[in-house]
């Protein structure tokens, strides 16, 4: 980072030394009032009103199952818009807070995403439109002494449900929810083979997720969530290399997008087994709150952990932060959620969901019940019984 400091500086005073002052800072101006006015006239473009939607975390690790409530108000008004995030939940006493600065992030990320393009550049001239309504001591403008060890875990859901207050204004430019969490637990212990102590990631870092889909397209599958775009997982064989685990499993979850017009993105699995004792440590969040559709679009499966002890399967876990010994031999499995579905399952091409039951995406089970198409025995749509299905399930 220095170095990048650094580097910076030396090229900036270069090209103050090559034009001028007075020409580089103007032309800077330049830019970013370009940028402001398209931002404002594609803010002009999204219909007036105040527009709401909420959605919750599953708690704070302390108080189980007390839900931490994410309520947001956008206000749009000619070229200006703000977005509210005075009522968003208060902090809590476990760490799943966050500071002003996020707030504030939050409410650019999802400005940006619904106003602009790649048409011009994203500066601070383009956020000039932009309003932020915040107040003291919520989860995203925390204040001491409240504790921020996963400070980025609820940003991503306070972005998604920006877009789900924007989705009857501005459909085109929303986005069902997303998986919404880094799904990275923790292995530590003492390795007997050489009696020195490990810890680092169970699974190879953050897991890929589903993102929910769009107006037009699917969501993408398997990919590190919105928060954490630049960080890039493990391979397993990396993993087991470094630590004394075994990747027993890393796939795509069949029938974790949700079903939609668009269907949204597929999350992951990977079952870690231990080969010595160890602890394993999750911080996973959105267990309980699943990635919801939109336009009519199904929910996503949530993100959850599986504990595999003692001859027995736990797969009913409150929620998804676990700290547990494990014993050589014993496993758990990380489950990352898929996307949300955009619109109505069944005005999806049957010959689309056909493919997805190829590529194993969709079980045949799934392509009946959300998407009331038909199948023949070779996997081609049974045009006839497809069109039984919906009539059935329309009426």
């Amino acid at each position: 980072q220095i170095t990048a400091l650094k580097t910076g500086e030396r090229r900036f005073t270069e090209l103050l030394d090559r034009y001028g002052r007075d020409e580089v800072l103007g032309a800077i101006r330049v830019i970013m009032d370009h940028s402001e006015a398209a931002a404002r006239a594609r803010t002009r473009s999204i219909p007036d009103g105040v527009y709401e939607a909420e959605s919750f975390m599953d708690d704070d690790g302390l108080e189980i199952g007390k839900r931490v409530p994410i309520k947001v108000r956008v206000i749009k008004k000619g070229d200006e818009m703000t977005i509210d995030l005075s009522e968003v939940g208060k902090q809590v006493r476990g760490f799943y807070n966050s500071g002003p600065s996020t707030g504030y992030g939050c409410a650019q990320v999802a400005y940006k995403c619904l106003t602009s393009a790649t048409d011009y550049p994203i500066n601070d001239g383009s956020l000039r439109p932009l309003k932020v309504k915040l107040s003291e001591g919520t989860v995203v403008t925390a204040v001491r002494p409240a504790a921020m060890r996963t400070w980025m875990t609820i940003p991503m859901t306070v972005v998604d449900t920006i877009f789900k207050a924007m989705e009857k204004a501005v459909p085109h430019r929303t986005q069902a929810a997303h998986f919404a969490d880094l799904v990275s637990g923790r292995v530590a212990g003492v390795n007997p083979k050489d009696g020195r102590f490990f810890i680092g990631g169970a699974g190879g870092g953050p897991m890929g997720g589903g993102f929910g889909a769009t107006m037009n397209e699917d969501g993408v599958s398997a990919t590190v969530c919105r928060n954490d775009g630049d960080t890039h997982n493990g391979p397993c064989e990396q993993t087991e290399a470094k630590f004394p685990v075994l990747i027993e499993t890393h796939a795509l979850r069949q029938d974790s997008g949700g079903a939609g017009r668009q269907r949204g993105g597929l999350g992951t699995e990977k079952r870690v087994k231990a080969l010595v004792p160890l602890s394993f440590f999750s911080q996973t969040e959105r267990v309980q709150c699943p990635p919801w559709g939109l336009a009519g679009g199904l929910p996503g499966a949530g993100n959850g952990i599986h504990l595999h002890v003692g001859g027995k399967t736990i797969d009913d876990l409150p929620n998804g932060k676990v700290n547990r010994r494990l014993e050589a031999g014993e496993a758990i499995t990380m489950f990352a959620g898929g996307g949300g579905g955009f619109g109505s399952p069944r005005e999806r091409d049957p010959e689309r969901v056909a493919v997805d039951v190829k590529q194993g995406y969709v079980s045949l089970q799934a392509a009946k019940r959300d998407y009331c198409v038909a199948l023949n025995a070779d996997g081609s749509v049974d045009a006839e019984g497809t069109r039984r299905l919906r009539q059935s399930a329309a009426a």
